[in-house]
């Protein structure tokens, strides 16, 4: 990227830590963002408006208005289009000098070394387990920093991993927490400010390392907390037994990330026609109350977490046909896997949830 010497970065050449030879160096730089949802839009925001040269932009979703209150990059016309697409648009238009590398697809074990190791940092704006170590690991193994955040309800974590001398995620985390035990944004919520705020110091954290300023989460986790207005911040030391970046490292290539086991599932048209048939089947909403109250399909209301508590109360439908549904999918085919792990043999997912009962049925449903 060639650097102008116009009032675009005139500011920011003013710092003496930057100077025209600091923003030469962000001009010649390459990051890849993965994730183009809450995080990723507003650190690529400032990254291509601070003058990166080059952005690598991998997401296979595409937008949805339920990422509008905290995706701000995006508007209700660009609802159904891929993010990368989307996203690149405004970055163009904001720095017609910044190259924007569009991946539309998923990152996995097949590119990821690849796409990682293409790139001087990466940052990790994804919301999954399986991709967060992935992720990681591919930083670790091609060598290129990691500047990591998570966000969830109100609070958020930060920092670098896998740079040298520095610790990765794995030594912080080792292993991933059981299916369900932690719920992502879809399911606990977020508020919608928070993503901007952590997207941001992404951003302020990658523009530092870029530039060989300050001092970087290196051995540092930022833990914020935007109810109290709280930072405080956890030492983190290299793990000398970690599996990828440890003194005899077991990890030394990337293996395919393991979804979640599929479960029996039923789609909302074959619902829908049974349901006209007069044939309708126990349905149970895992959402939470307030979602509930927004939209729902009928049928009983309890909420994942709620679960192994109030089994009892529909025990009587144990040996009927059960459709269990809740947003999109995801927390109804973990309570599917327990309800037959449970004495429900018959419970199936209902693909899509509430999501796709408003797309494919009835779309005056909202979509909460």
């Amino acid at each position: 990227m060639e650097i102008q010497t116009s009032a675009r970065y005139h500011r920011q050449v003013l710092l003496p830590e930057v100077g025209l030879k600091g923003q030469k160096r962000l001009g010649a730089a390459s990051v890849l963002i993965v994730g183009a949802g809450g995080l990723g839009t507003p650190a690529a925001t400032y990254l291509a408006a601070a003058g990166v040269g080059r952005l690598g932009l991998i997401d296979f979703d595409r937008v949805d208005e339920t990422n509008l209150h905290r995706q701000v990059l995006y508007t209700p016309e660009d609802v159904g289009e891929a993010k990368v697409d989307a996203i690149a648009q405004r970055l163009t238009a904001q720095n017609p000098g910044v190259v924007i590398d569009r991946h539309a697809s998923r990152l996995d074990d097949s590119n990821a070394l690849d796409l990682v190791g293409a790139y001087d940092l990466v940052l990790d704006g994804t919301d999954t387990f399986a991709t967060r170590y992935l992720v990681n690991d591919a930083s670790v193994l091609t060598g290129t920093p990691n500047v990591f955040a998570s966000i969830s309800r109100f609070d958020g974590q930060a920092s670098v991993f896998g740079a040298p001398g520095g610790p990765c995620y794995r030594c912080l985390f080792p292993a991933p927490p059981p299916a369900g035990l932690v719920p992502n944004c879809a399911e606990g919520g977020v508020l919608g400010v928070l993503p901007g705020l952590l997207g941001t110091i992404q951003a302020t954290e990658t523009l530092k390392l870029l530039l060989g300023i300050g001092n970087p989460l290196v051995g540092r986790l930022l833990l914020v907390d935007a109810l109290g207005m709280a930072f405080r911040e956890l030492r983190v030391d290299p793990d000398p037994a970690c599996p990828v970046c440890g003194d005899h490292p077991t990890l030394t290539h990337l293996t395919p990330t393991q979804p979640m086991a599929s479960v029996p599932e039923t789609t909302v048209r074959d619902l829908k026609t049974r349901i006209d048939a007069g044939d309708r089947p126990f349905i149970l909403d895992v959402r939470e109350a307030d979602e509930y109250e927004g939209a729902n399909i009928g049928g009983a209301l309890i909420p994942l977490g709620e679960l192994p508590d109030r089994i009892d109360e529909i025990r009587e439908h144990q040996n009927e046909d059960v459709v269990v549904h809740c947003r999109s999918g995801g927390r109804s085919a973990k309570a599917v896997e327990y309800l037959r792990a449970n004495g429900f043999p018959n419970a199936v997912n209902l693909k899509g949830g509430i999501h796709a009962w408003s797309d494919e049925v009835d779309p005056s449903l909202p979509k909460v």
